[in-house]
Order: structure tokens, then C-alpha cells, then sequence
């Protein structure tokens, strides 16, 4: 059975990043954007990261213009903004589309690991997160609409030993 270990994904500096090396990891993938109603949520998915890193937890965030253009930025404008305005400092990685015919591998894999409202793959807007397990299977998904803090419990328990 794949998991996400089976893929290798661009980071923001443009280079090559086997997700393989997140392995053994929780994670939460999530789309994102710096011009969305949602945009705030980076500091709730940072808080996470602060929160849960040393106990083997990482958000992995994927910039998408697909949606209303709420990214228009290329990779420094987008790494600047999340900087400055989140003090982000999870992997975010380059740009991408999560629907249609060019949608990256990845995200056609965890739409179809965990189908979205009435089994649709479609993903509808940004910060739809994904939760993965220790041995990078999809065991959730979050709507836009989930607050990460709402994450905390599903976390906790993925962590545990």
C-alpha cells in the first residue's frame, strides 16, 4: 500500500525534497495562501509545529493559487510574507495545484486517501489539511473551516507511544 513516503515533493528554494525524510513523523499537509479569509491560520498551524515538533510532528505547507488568486507571490514573496507576518517557521515548499489535470501527485494521493464532503476528491478552498499517521498513511481530513488548534486531540493521540 503507498503512503506519502512514496513521493518526492519541491521545497520553497526550488529544490527536490523526498518526503521520505518526514519519515516516522505525524503530519499535517495543508494547502495554503497569504490572501485568503483563512490566511490566519498559519499561526494556529505554527503554533502546532512549536507545540508538537520534538515529539516527532511536522506541517508541511503547500502554497495554491487556484483559488481566487490568494497566492500571487512567487517563492520569496511567499516565504517573506510568512516570515514577517507568522513568524513561520515549518517547511513550506513551492507552489502548486491540488485540483485538476496538473494537481501534483501528492495531493492526488491524499484526495484519494481521504475524500472530502460526500466522497467528492475535489479539494475546495485553502488550509484543507491533511493529518498523517507515523507510517504516512491519511488518516484524516480537515476542511478549510477546522481551526488547526481543533487538530490538538487528533495529534496527541498519533503521538503517543
Amino acid at each position: 500500500m503507498p503512503s506519502i513516503y512514496d513521493f518526492t515533493v519541491t521545497n520553497i528554494e526550488g529544490e527536490p525534497q523526498p518526503l521520505a525524510d518526514y519519515r516516522g513523523q505525524v503530519l499535517v499537509i495543508v494547502n495554503v495562501a497569504s490572501k485568503c479569509g483563512f490566511t490566519p491560520q498559519y499561526a494556529g498551524l505554527e503554533a502546532l509545529y512549536r507545540t508538537y515538533e520534538a515529539q516527532g510532528f511536522s506541517v508541511l505547507g503547500f502554497p495554491c493559487d487556484q483559488f481566487g488568486h490568494q497566492e500571487p507571490g512567487d517563492a520569496d514573496e511567499i516565504k517573506s510574507f510568512c516570515t514577517l507576518k507568522y513568524d513561520v517557521t515549518f517547511p513550506l515548499f513551492a507552489k502548486i495545484e491540488v485540483n485538476g489535470p496538473n494537481a501534483v501527485p501528492l495531493f492526488k494521493y491524499l484526495k484519494a486517501s481521504r475524500p472530502g464532503f460526500l466522497w467528492t476528491q475535489r479539494i475546495k478552498w485553502n488550509f484543507t489539511k491533511f493529518l498523517i499517521d507515523r507510517q504516512g498513511h491519511v488518516v484524516g481530513r480537515f476542511p478549510p473551516t477546522s481551526k488547526p488548534e481543533k487538530l490538538s486531540h487528533d495529534i496527541e493521540s498519533l503521538l503517543a507511544p
